[in-house]
């Protein structure tokens, strides 16, 4: 008897904390808005910069570009997705942010690493792709650069889309190159 009072009261504390928060989160209602990745910065909005050899067009739209592409921190990651409203993968991310500005984008990582044009990697400025090999040796995975070696993307099955450095570490060890396409005008040639 009082081996099952104590246990009883130990568990209906918990009991009550579980309830009260399945509540809340049964009571907010519509689409849940994007939270930004822990730790991760957001960029100075006078940060994206014009483009070398950009136009005065394209210089004015890479920073809405990359405030669009923030927007989308914490939407998980979907296979296939390419919607905010059912998440993203990498590359349903690109093409989405991009379509936002009126540049039309392929759908797969290898088609996006066609387009435009290739930079160097000391020449990465925001609102360029960059690329990188996860699997095999060939570019499969893609984001957006926001400057200062960041960029943001839609990275795994387990993740959500968020910032992260590509200059070390992970990324670091698998950078295949970078593109810069044009905005609302169609991709730079090679």
């Amino acid at each position: 008897m009082i081996m099952r009072m104590t246990c009883r009261a130990h568990f209906l504390p918990w009991l009550f904390f579980a309830a009260a928060a399945a509540a809340a989160c049964a009571s907010g209602q519509g689409t849940p808005r994007p939270q930004p990745f822990p730790g991760a910065r957001t960029p100075a909005a006078s940060s994206p910069g014009p483009t070398t050899g950009a136009s005065s067009d394209a210089a004015r739209t890479q920073p809405a570009l990359i405030a669009t592409a923030l927007e989308q921190r914490g939407l998980p990651y979907r296979n296939g997705g390419s919607e905010p409203s059912r998440g993203f993968d990498c590359s349903g991310l690109v093409q989405w942010v991009f379509a936002r500005h009126g540049t039309r984008l392929p759908r797969e990582v290898s088609q996006q690493w066609d387009e435009g044009r290739r930079i160097d990697a000391d020449e990465v400025q925001p609102g360029d792709l960059v690329f990188f090999a996860t699997v095999g040796r060939v570019a499969s995975h893609v984001g957006i650069a926001l400057g200062g070696g960041e960029f943001v993307h839609a990275p795994s099955s387990r993740g959500v889309v968020r910032v992260e450095g590509y200059t070390s570490g992970y990324w670091a060890t698998r950078w295949v190159g970078a593109r810069r396409v044009g905005i609302a005008g169609g991709t730079e040639a090679d």
